[in-house]
């Protein structure tokens, strides 16, 4: 009888077990469904990407310091009323002043802006130039006229003729065949390399020169300053390139296979947004006005979106619901690249006093 009973009690805790499993169930499931879903969207602040590329700026400038101790200057010319020019002066000198470097900004009216440059590509104390443009915003071809004043060995933008004329060629270096001295990139394209490269768009597999090969992307705007060098440094890279403004839409590559040694430019006539933006990997928005905005529902799952314009040509919180990355700034990784092309032209400033002086 004691046995019977003592069955019974344990076939009652079974049967009670087994009631409470869909509890227990329903419990665990209510865990799940309020567990926090990982984010899609990366989120990658300049700070970041410039913190890397400023340690390699030290590391240059000790080597250079090596051979003359004084801190390279650079002397930087603001001629115009342009609140993103003043706010990225300010930046450049503090970050100049952080990390031993000299920085003189000299405010001047645009008509005295040709002398002003002219001195200073005679003062041994300036390493290099740079000017905040536009000046004249309704002629480009006077700004055209003042980045050809600037002198070859002091132009840390990259804008002079021979500086251009090498990276439309895709030539690297201003004394081929030794090799030794690096042709100058613009600091805004080049920085948005630096970028990809940082996000690991550039794959380090493929050849030196060849790494954006089978990568599409997408650069909105073309300006001369920053919008047609990057698009043609990109190609250069091996990419597939749409250029968009508001004249239309032009292809830049290297063509199929990558078998031309530079870029080549097609129209394409007819197409806009809705026709490159749904292709492409990366999405690179540089419009310089506050009104515009990259069509969120264009861009495919999973694309990586960049913003170099003053202005957020993202919607924030609409492309991290698209993006896998969202930069949605790159102004201090221009800095960084602005003071990597200061040691560059500083070295080869260098390197010409002691070819002259032997």
């Amino acid at each position: 009888m004691r046995l019977l009973r003592t069955q019974a009690n344990k076939a009652t805790r079974h049967i009670s077990s087994f009631s409470s499993c869909p509890q227990r169930l329903c419990r665990q499931a209510h865990k799940m469904a309020t567990a926090e879903v990982p984010k899609t969207c990366k989120v990658i602040l300049a700070d970041t990407i410039a913190k890397k590329l400023l340690g390699e700026v030290k590391d240059m400038l000790v080597k250079v310091q090596s051979n003359d101790p004084r801190k390279p200057t650079l002397a930087a010319f603001l001629a115009n009323d342009d609140p993103a020019a003043a706010q990225y002066a300010e930046w450049s000198k503090k970050t100049c002043e952080e990390h031993g470097f000299g920085f003189d900004l000299r405010k001047v009216d645009k008509e005295h802006l040709e002398e002003a440059i002219v001195a200073a590509n005679q003062d041994d104390a300036v390493d290099g130039i740079i000017v905040y443009y536009p000046i004249w915003t309704n002629n480009q071809q006077q700004d055209r006229y003042i980045q050809e004043t600037v002198a070859l060995s002091k132009d840390v933008e990259g804008l002079c003729h021979t500086h251009l004329f090498n990276m439309y060629h895709n030539i690297r270096t201003l004394d081929p065949p030794t090799n030794r001295k690096k042709s100058i990139l613009p600091c805004t394209p080049l920085a948005i390399v630096k970028a990809l490269e940082h996000l690991q768009i550039y794959n380090p597999i493929l050849a030196y020169g060849n790494r954006l090969f089978g990568k599409t992307i997408t650069v909105i705007n073309r300006s001369e300053v920053n919008g047609r060098p990057l698009a043609a440094l990109l190609a250069n890279d091996g990419a597939t390139v749409y250029s968009v403004d508001i004249t239309g839409v032009q292809l830049f590559s290297r063509g199929s296979g990558l078998r031309q040694p530079r870029h080549q430019v097609v129209d394409k006539e007819g197409w806009g947004l809705a026709d490159v933006l749904p292709l492409s990997d990366v999405v690179i928005g540089g419009v310089p006005t506050e009104s515009f905005k990259v069509p969120t529902e264009l861009i495919h799952d999973g694309a990586v979106c960049i913003n170099f314009s003053s202005y957020r040509n993202f919607d924030g919180p609409a492309v991290k619901e698209k993006a896998s990355i969202y930069v949605p700034s790159i102004g201090k990784v221009t800095i960084a690249v602005l003071l990597r092309n200061l040691v560059v032209c500083t070295q080869s400033l260098w390197n010409m006093i002691c070819s002259t002086e032997t």
